[in-house]
């Protein structure tokens, strides 16, 4: 039996010994392997934590994807400054946000700033009462109380006209909705559901059948809609009008293939022409840029969301790999102002007698992002084609690019006027 015991504890000590050669042996790739295992544990540890934020800088924007074809990922909408956010995850440049239990979205890290009030999100935030009323300042206003600012976004609905809130975050306590029925102008009815247990969607329908804009934001404890009464008279002398000469200073834009023409200069042709015959027509003109300035679009809309046109048109010169592309084309995002760029193409190709490019819609170009106020991107001819080319420097065709224009905005506003009220 000694003997035994003995023999087993020798082979035990021989096997301690292999094992322990291997381990010294094999120590590097060891602990190589371990550092990776604690690095997976950390960053699975990592993306299971979240930290708060507030939206902060120039027009901050969700992204519905990290999409990154020329125009970006297709926008889900912009917020207002200080709003909350739920940051679960990010990459170089963006941050993926929590917007609800089964909502997400992507934001640009440059418009977050940290909040380190973490336990904000171990309560419910509530969307309490409302308040709706029309003024003589040309808009109704809809004030909703809130606990805190949360995330949302906005969409415009037609037949019928309405705008479509999706408040994330939040669970309703609306117990009443004021109206003021004797002053409201162009809100007909606001409601709401619980649609999921922290999403509540407001819908607002209006009683005309054109939407002309609407501005989103919040106000201390209250989130805040003012809505645009649809203007009284057709006349232009009753319009505020805004023209953008796409590019300039140091963003030249396309350049023609054979005369060599830049894009830049020939916007503000365009645009200054454009800027006098509605002048002429009885107009308030605003323009975003009056000579070869430099000037960001961000920074263009923001300008343009503080003078509050009626209606803006932004003004480019497309060019394509396809030397036959031609035609004029029109851009809008929202379904809701998609008259404006419609009316605009149909009257500058009758004016040309051109055929179209064609009407874009959702289209994810910044000055088409504005809710504020009705807005159409007008592609007045590709430099790329040599036949549209020449077309674009020649005189007799600039006035009647012009003129389809003005013809454009006139219909569209004649038309969303005279359309009966529901």
């Amino acid at each position: 039996m000694q003997q035994n015991n003995l023999y087993k504890h020798k082979i035990s000590r021989i096997d301690e010994n292999k094992l322990f050669n291997c381990i010294k042996i094999s120590r590097i790739p060891f602990l190589l392997l371990a550092f990776i295992l604690f690095q997976q544990i950390s960053f699975a540890q990592q993306n299971k934590s979240w930290r708060s934020g507030r939206t902060t800088g120039k027009f901050p924007q969700l992204a519905y994807s990290l999409g990154n074809d020329r125009l970006g990922s297709a926008m889900m909408g912009y917020l207002d400054t200080d709003v909350l956010l739920k940051i679960t995850d990010s990459t170089r440049n963006y941050y993926q946000v929590q917007l609800s239990a089964n909502h997400s979205a992507w934001i640009d890290k440059g418009n977050v700033k940290p909040d380190a009030r973490v336990n904000k999100f171990n309560k419910p935030f509530l969307l309490n009462n409302w308040i709706a009323s029309g003024g003589n300042d040309g808009y109704d206003t809809l004030i909703m109380f809130m606990d805190e600012k949360l995330p949302y976004k906005s969409r415009m609905e037609i037949n019928p006209a309405r705008i479509v809130i999706t408040l994330f975050g939040a669970q309703s306590n609306t117990n009443f909705i004021m109206q003021h029925i004797n002053t409201l102008q162009e809100i007909a009815n606001a409601d709401f559901e619980q649609t999921e247990d922290d999403v509540v969607e407001i819908t607002i329908e209006l009683q005309h059948t054109q939407h002309w804009g609407y501005t989103l934001n919040y106000h201390d404890d209250t989130l805040m809609l003012l809505v645009k009464q649809a203007p009284k008279k057709t006349a232009l002398s009753n319009f505020k009008i805004a023209i953008d000469a796409g590019h300039g200073g140091s963003n030249p834009g396309s350049r023609g293939n054979n005369t060599g023409i830049l894009e830049k200069t020939y916007t503000l042709i365009y645009a200054q022409k454009l800027a006098q015959a509605l002048v002429d027509s009885g107009a308030q003109v605003i323009m975003t840029r009056i000579s070869d300035a430099s000037f960001d679009n961000t920074d263009r809309v923001l300008f343009l969301q503080q003078q509050q046109p009626d209606i803006l048109i932004s003004l480019h010169l497309n060019s394509a790999d396809n030397r036959a592309a031609q035609g004029t084309g029109t851009f809008y995002k929202y379904l809701g102002f998609r008259n404006l760029s419609k009316f605009i193409l149909e009257q500058v190709c009758i004016a040309t007698q051109r055929n179209e490019y064609g009407n874009v819609g959702n289209f994810n170009f910044i000055l088409n992002a504005p809710t504020d106020f009705p807005n159409a991107l007008v592609e007045i001819g590709f430099l790329s084609n040599k036949e549209e080319e020449q077309k674009i420097i020649n005189t007799g065709f600039q006035n009647q690019v012009v003129q389809g224009i003005i013809n454009g905005i006139r219909e569209f506003i004649q038309k969303g006027i005279a359309e009966n009220p529901y």
